[in-house]
């Protein structure tokens, strides 16, 4: 739901991709944005019921609601959720307020402000910014952080065994692995740690220093 920037790049990739996909919108001048597009297009208001069983709501996999209004996103979310049984849904938010209670209710959601400022956080200072993600409960986060030079040459592991958190997975080039037991921290990589949402400031803390030694 939603054929604006992010709704018709969404869409389109997925057509690419070889997904059967229907984009609903109000206006029917906005699905000029899509350009060469396979799918269908339907007008008409997104948390409509009627305007969703149209769009074939009933046989969808997934239901993203991506207009520029977070009350018309909610609403869309919940109604593919809980009217229609659609298992993979997720809003678009602005409010990052919002965003938090329909993470807790079970909706995921992207809250577009607050994740645009954390990368930019991220990228101007080296420690700091707010995590990658946090799960639905509110207890453990997924976070990049900034590693000390001094941790150059050390297995994940010890860097694991030092700091409490477990490194989720690594960008070494441009690619992104999975780290394994033997996997050493290089220069230049990007570490993603997981942590207790308490204990994130400890654990980026500890990397930003070197190494304790024995």
């Amino acid at each position: 739901m939603g054929c604006g920037r992010v709704g018709s790049a969404l869409a389109l990739r997925l057509d690419g991709l070889g997904h059967q996909v229907t984009v609903v919108d109000q206006n029917p001048d906005a699905f000029r944005r899509l350009g060469a597009f396979d799918g269908l297009r339907v007008t008409g208001v997104g948390f409509d019921r009627d305007t969703l069983a149209e769009a074939g709501i009933e046989q969808a996999d997934a239901f993203a609601a991506v207009s520029s209004g977070d009350n018309s996103n909610i609403l869309a979310a919940r109604v593919a959720r809980e009217t229609f049984g659609v298992t993979n849904v997720v809003a678009r938010i602005y409010d990052p307020g919002r965003a938090e209670v329909y993470e807790r209710l079970g909706i995921p959601t992207v809250a577009t402000v607050p994740w645009a400022a954390d990368q930019v956080l991220r990228r101007i200072l080296p420690q700091g910014a707010k995590s990658e993600f946090t799960d639905a409960t509110g207890a453990v986060s997924l976070a990049q952080t900034a590693v000390h030079p001094g941790w150059v040459g050390t297995r994940l592991t010890h860097l694991e065994a030092a700091t409490g958190a477990r490194v989720a997975y690594l960008v070494r080039l441009g690619r992104a692995l999975l780290p394994g037991p033997d996997t050493v921290h290089q220069d230049g990589d990007q570490l993603f740690v997981l942590a207790p949402v308490g204990e994130l400031d400890a654990v980026e803390s500890s990397l930003a220093r070197p190494p304790a030694h024995d």
